[in-house]
């Protein structure tokens, strides 16, 4: 697992993920940030890790990823090739069961093995409900706008998985090279947000607790919905499995689900 791809070979690699949708998103997605994209082998490659350029100590959350099509040869990759840094956190996504894939980690890495989400892909196809956002802030006296930096303590402190300084530098980066969308109050505070994962997920959405049941979830997943379509970028999701309400919230916008793929979040190491 020692080939890097460049040039050419990343603009064919690019077309040839799109046919495993939704399954390859989260590697087909990743756009701003620097990465080195590795294969087993060229051109029919079966497991295809993209490695993020990893400069400061912030830089924790920008995740490997990786993505497999073959059993044998991801297992062989990992207990044979030093091209995963296991100090860092990982996703991997794939086909195979993920009871047998966490087993086999386990056995690999023992009590080191951190897991923190099992995740389902949703992807809009057609069908998303359309919502006349600009009537609704109207009579509401609310706006829709995009995150800023003075937005990141709010949005850093509500997401689940917050690191001190890791989250902070993550949530900067996010809001500087991706799409973010909020709904403002009277007074120009957030109340509710969703951004974008440098796979180019949809993410971190979130609203209040005093500001729920108002529909702002959907006016959020509408609004970064018809951005990203315009951009030309896929419009997709992750969601945790124990996460019935944003099931049901996606499920109802037109978002499917590819039951038979599921991407695993996690770290080895202590970090």
């Amino acid at each position: 697992m020692t080939l890097e791809l460049t040039g050419e070979q990343l603009k064919i690699t690019e077309s040839r993920l799109k046919r495993h949708f939704p399954r390859s998103l989260q590697v087909y997605g990743v756009r701003a940030d620097p990465i080195k994209v590795l294969v087993d082998r060229w051109p029919d490659f079966s497991v295809i890790v993209f490695k993020p350029v990893c400069e400061q100590k912030g830089d924790l959350f920008k995740d490997t990823v990786v993505y497999a099509t073959d059993e044998a040869i991801l297992e062989e990759t990992i207990r044979k090739t030093p091209v995963i840094d296991w100090s860092r956190y990982l996703c991997f996504g794939k086909t195979m069961p993920c009871c047998s894939f966490r087993g086999f980690l386990i056995i690999e890495h023992g009590n080191s093995l951190t897991f923190y989400s099992l995740l389902s892909t949703w992807l809009l196809q057609s069908g998303l409900m359309i919502i006349d956002s600009s009537l609704f802030c109207i009579s509401s006296g609310i706006s829709l706008s995009s995150l800023d930096e003075s937005h990141i303590g709010v949005v850093n402190q509500t997401w689940k998985f917050a690191e001190s300084d890791g989250s902070v530098r993550m949530i900067r980066n996010m809001l500087a090279s991706y799409p973010s969308c909020c709904v403002l109050d009277a007074d120009a505070k957030p109340v509710a947000w969703i951004l974008t994962y440098m796979s180019c997920a949809m993410g971190m959405l979130y609203t209040l607790p005093e500001h729920r049941q108002k529909g702002y979830a959907k006016i959020l997943i509408s609004a970064m919905a018809k951005r990203l379509h315009a951009q030309g970028s896929p419009v997709y999701c992750f969601i945790e499995e124990e996460n019935v309400v944003s099931y049901k919230l996606f499920k109802n916008m037109g978002f499917t689900e590819d039951p038979s793929y599921r991407a695993a979040w996690f770290s080895v190491n202590e970090l």
